[in-house]
């Protein structure tokens, strides 16, 4: 049996440093390599940002534009409809303003082109607005910042 002064003898415990560095060197590699290997495949499969900010400000100022017009048309839809349930009208599926009456198809019609020609008053294409709308439904830190853009602009007076 060996005594445990055997175990600390000088040869045994430059074995052991020897050991304990070589294994600590191969860790600190191993770490290193990893790292960078994540680092350069994060950078790889970060897309680029799919609306910039100034696309989010004229997002923002268009939608702010047209919701007086969209209320007063859901508003005049829902007098022609009465106690039935409004459907949901989306200006680029005709079959969604098809359903209605037709007064109130009119009404949605004259409501989607004043839309229209707001967004482009504020500098984006109808395609580019829906993709942000389409784009907002999933997209967390997209929300924030048009919620943040929508805050902003309704408390600075002359923004819009």
């Amino acid at each position: 049996m060996k005594k445990i002064s055997d175990l600390f003898s000088r040869s045994n415990r430059k074995r052991i440093l020897f050991q304990s560095f070589f294994f600590g060197v191969i860790a600190t590699a191993g770490v290193i390599s990893n790292a960078f290997s994540l680092s350069s495949k994060a950078y790889a499969q970060t897309p680029p940002p799919i609306v910039n900010n100034t696309e989010i400000n004229s997002y923002a100022q268009a939608v702010l534009a047209m919701e007086p017009a969209r209320q007063n048309a859901f508003e005049e839809i829902k007098k022609l409809i009465g106690n039935g349930e409004i459907p949901k009208i989306v200006c680029n599926d005709p079959n969604s303003i098809s359903g209605l009456p037709k007064k109130a198809q009119d009404i949605a019609v004259n409501y989607c082109a004043h839309a229209q020609k707001i967004v482009q008053d504020n500098g984006l294409r109808f395609d580019q607005f829906n993709k942000i709308t389409i784009e907002l439904q999933n997209n967390n830190m997209l929300k924030r910042q048009v919620y943040n853009t929508l805050l902003r602009l309704q408390q600075t007076p002359d923004s819009r």
